[in-house]
């Protein structure tokens, strides 16, 4: 290979490397927040209570970014956060299990010893029972001329009166 051609695709390498962290800090360039891991909250942790099964814990915390085959019983949960105008956050939680029920935890966050009270955010709404006259088949068939079909019923068809033996 010729020596200009070689200085020429080296220097073209370097530049083209060198782009990314030179747009990165132009003003006005967007850059994306990564999120890495589980995102791992203290409320989440709060619920954590010694005594419950995998399950439980996977519905709470979700399924761990690292399990280790030599170590079964140990779920690992990590969160890394990075933006241009804060510090880095990194959360880590590491759970423990004996017999498939929670026994340990340790890492950044732990849950604290008060009992848990959970607000529901669901709401209940009543809803008042429509006063209609007439259904909306017995208008359309009221337009159409064929009146109330209740009364053109055969007697057969009628609901029976209360306290008559049929």
């Amino acid at each position: 290979m010729s020596k200009p051609f070689f200085s020429l695709s080296l220097l073209a390498g370097l530049s083209l490397a060198s782009c990314s962290t030179v747009l990165n800090n132009l003003p006005g360039v967007y850059t994306l927040e990564i999120q890495q891991g589980n995102i791992v909250e203290q409320p989440m942790v709060e619920q954590l209570r010694p005594g419950m099964n995998k399950r439980q814990v996977l519905y709470i915390m979700g399924s761990p970014m690292l399990t280790d085959v030599f170590h079964p019983e140990r779920w690992d949960y990590i969160y890394y956060d990075k933006s241009d105008d804060e510090e880095k956050v990194q959360k880590k939680v590491s759970l423990f299990f004996n017999n498939e029920q929670l026994s340990g935890i340790q890492g950044n966050m732990r849950p604290s010893g008060k009992p848990v009270i959970k607000s529901s955010g669901e709401t209940t709404v009543d809803i008042p029972k429509r006063d209609l006259e007439r259904t909306l088949w017995e208008k359309v068939t009221g337009l159409l001329g064929y009146g109330d079909t209740s009364k053109n019923e055969p007697d057969n068809l009628k609901p029976a009166p209360s306290g008559s033996d049929y």
